[in-house]
């Protein structure tokens, strides 16, 4: 029977799954340094926390985006969870709402192993997809259909400071791309979040 040819997609993921690898490392054949070198249980693998927003005044904005979490890899990680925004000014008011799920790869955990700072700082890049529903009276100016999805895909960089063993307050640098037709999203889009 001949042999398939790889899609390029295919072949895409399998260097980019290599690649992570890689640069990863496997910490369960890290005995030098004192690490445990099995697979920790999966409960301490497991992480919550999220984001939150607060504007009061000519305009009020808050959102709530808390999300759920489990580390693939000791430096990679996926977390998912609603988002709900709510948006009024002095003509009008909205509310958003859907879901968000982002991959997270840090690229350095601990830059004290570089250079002796005295913090525990990481840098991480970060892929995210939002679905969001939006209303349509607010954001297209008609009343035709109620609400509208609107999917959108977010990329950036981001700096974690940890706050101990398991918890961590992180902003990220993320810029939309895919179209942001309806100018949802700042350029850059900063998001301050917790994680424990």
């Amino acid at each position: 029977m001949p042999c398939r040819e790889m899609s390029g997609l295919s072949k895409h993921y399998i260097i980019a799954i290599l690649t992570l690898t890689v640069l990863c490392g496997h910490p369960l054949n890290a005995q030098r340094d004192g690490r445990r070198t099995e697979a920790p249980p999966f409960a301490e693998r497991l992480f919550y926390g999220g984001s939150f927003g607060l504007q009061f005044g000519t305009v009020t904005n808050l959102e709530v985006s808390p999300v759920a979490g489990f580390w693939l890899l000791p430096r990679l990680a996926v977390a998912a969870g609603p988002k709900y925004q709510y948006f009024r000014n002095q003509y009008t008011n909205t509310d958003i709402y859907g879901g968000r799920t982002y991959m997270r790869f840090y690229f350095i955990n601990d830059i004290s192993q570089f250079i002796p700072l005295g913090m525990k700082l990481g840098f991480y890049v970060q892929g995210e997809y939002e679905a969001l529903s939006l209303r349509s009276d607010f954001w297209l100016g008609y009343s035709g259909r109620s609400r509208f999805w609107e999917h959108t895909g977010l990329a950036g960089l981001g700096i974690s400071q940890g706050l101990g063993m398991r918890s961590s307050v992180n902003i990220s640098f993320l810029w939309a791309v895919t179209p942001d037709e309806y100018e949802i999203y700042g350029n850059p889009e900063i998001r301050f979040d917790f994680i424990f």
